[in-house]
């Protein structure tokens, strides 16, 4: 199974900052001791006409040139660095090239991405450029495929996403989120799936069962992108759900499951994950990305 990660490029972050930077250097870490049949691959450099597929290119050159305002800035919450344009076109870059793997491998993981606030005319909560929504447009542009479901299960709505793609009937948004989490002012997915705080493993299961038939009832994708979030973990600080890993493992399970049912690719982006432990984050992408590899090397269900 072939992952994409863009770790190398770190932004400079000032003291006590709470995104974890370093969790996904630890992550490609933790895969490479204990994943022996996965490989790495740095993610590619994504351009301005690609970006453009989903942004609006005022926006991809503000970004570029360090034009973005202070207000701009802060809304995303990192401070304008070479670093963090790279970073950001690279992150992109991943979830792309694991969508073409995926569609020749069944299943390929960018190690990274899900940065799914981002709008076309603007970046929000540590995301500058919208990987999910450049990657389905570009899928699309390439002639590999005609329709994509993103389904997305950060513990915070995909706003950005939905916002993107509110009227493209050739992609399907669907978010399952916390009600009461950020952002507070939610847009409108193809399907969103609001749970109440405290929501634990037998709850969160019954309502992604039901998601994804409704998803499928309605939609017939040839293309998955999955933001697999670790932050609706009991243990995460912005996360405000109570999931267990087992619940985070059976979560996974659930979609690989599906999309094996049905034949389709997955390409899967580690989105958010906040934990208390940092370790206990990298454990929770570490579960997703091993799931994924049994999918991709079984040729049962899951």
């Amino acid at each position: 199974m072939k992952t994409f990660y863009s770790d190398r490029f770190v932004l400079p972050l000032p003291a006590g900052h709470r995104f974890p930077m370093q969790k996904y250097s630890m992550l490609r870490a933790s895969v490479a001791a204990t994943l022996p049949h996965v490989s790495f691959e740095e993610a590619p450099h994504t351009s301005d006409g690609v970006l453009a597929l989903a942004h609006h290119p005022n926006y991809i050159h503000r970004v570029s040139s360090g034009a973005l305002t202070e207000s701009e800035q802060k809304q995303i919450g990192f401070p304008w660095s070479l670093d963090m344009v790279e970073r950001s076109r690279r992150s992109t870059g991943a979830t792309i090239a694991a969508c073409r793997a995926a569609l020749e491998d069944k299943v390929a993981v960018n190690l990274a991405g899900g940065t799914h606030h981002a709008h076309a005319d603007r970046g929000q909560g540590f995301c500058v450029f919208n990987d999910a929504a450049v990657a389905a447009r570009l899928m699309q542009a390439e002639r590999r495929v005609s329709r994509v479901a993103i389904i997305d299960l950060d513990v915070h709505q995909g706003d950005g996403t939905a916002s993107i793609l509110a009227q493209d009937d050739s992609v399907f948004t669907l978010s399952m989120h916390g009600e009461h989490n950020y952002p507070f002012t939610k847009a409108v997915s193809d399907l969103d799936v609001a749970l109440p705080d405290g929501t634990g493993d037998q709850e969160y299961l019954k309502q992604l069962d039901y998601a994804l038939e409704q998803m499928f009832n309605r939609f017939n994708p040839q293309l998955l992108i999955f933001l697999a979030g670790a932050d609706p973990y009991e243990g995460d600080r912005l996360g405000r759900l109570n999931l267990t890993i087992e619940g985070m493992a059976a979560r996974d399970t659930r979609v690989m499951q599906v999309a094996k049912e049905r034949g389709l690719a997955v390409a899967i982006a580690m989105a958010g994950g906040y934990g208390r432990s940092i370790e206990d984050t990298v454990a929770i992408h570490q579960q997703t990305i091993s799931i994924a590899a049994k999918y991709c090397q079984s040729k049962e269900p899951v």
